[in-house]
């Protein structure tokens, strides 16, 4: 298995991701935002995601196109076709198998977020200093997403403990992919 997560996952995709996720919220439009994302995961794709699935190795890959379908879309008023072109023209019509949506109230996961140490440490604060009227519609955004394609999303309740989360996060997998206890 294959673990990485966006932006980041590539060398030249993790420079970018600097470049989105430090410094001041509005630092970047939500355009420019948009094509630096989308630049991050072209790369990510090319250069990791699209040879280990060649390989026959499993993705398990933090966030993907769905959170700029949210955030930037919904979040940011970047319209939607425009993302989805720009979509098609980095991925054509790659998405993933199966999109994991931990959910919980914006105030808890943000007060999950801020006591990372590990953002505080690299500065990776940038989304997380963005209001909660935001990061409320990005919630109400990938529910409405996760509603309109059941098919390719499971919602986990992620207002219980890590072991919880966890247990429904692999029975979600084991159903999705028909696996069994030893799958």
């Amino acid at each position: 298995m294959v673990t990485t997560r966006e932006p980041g996952g590539s060398v030249e995709a993790e420079n970018i991701r600097a470049l989105l996720v430090t410094g001041e919220p509005g630092r970047w439009d939500a355009i420019s935002e948009t094509l630096l994302l989308y630049a991050a995961r072209r790369d990510h794709w090319l250069r990791l995601i699209e040879p280990a699935l060649a390989r026959g190795d499993w993705v398990l890959c933090d966030r993907f196109a769905d959170s700029t379908r949210v955030y930037q879309g919904i979040g940011k008023g970047v319209d939607a076709p425009l993302i989805e072109e720009l979509h098609r023209l980095a991925l054509g019509d790659v998405e993933p198998d199966l999109t994991l949506l931990l959910d919980l109230p914006a105030e808890m996961g943000l007060a999950r977020s801020r006591a990372r140490e590990d953002a505080a440490v690299t500065g990776e604060t940038r989304f997380e200093r963005m209001t909660l009227d935001f990061h409320q519609s990005l919630r109400a955004g990938f529910l409405a997403l996760a509603a309109r394609h059941p098919d390719r999303f499971a919602t986990i309740d992620a207002t219980h403990g890590v072991a919880e989360v966890a247990a429904a996060v692999l029975d979600a997998v084991r159903v999705r992919f028909s696996l069994d206890d030893a799958g």
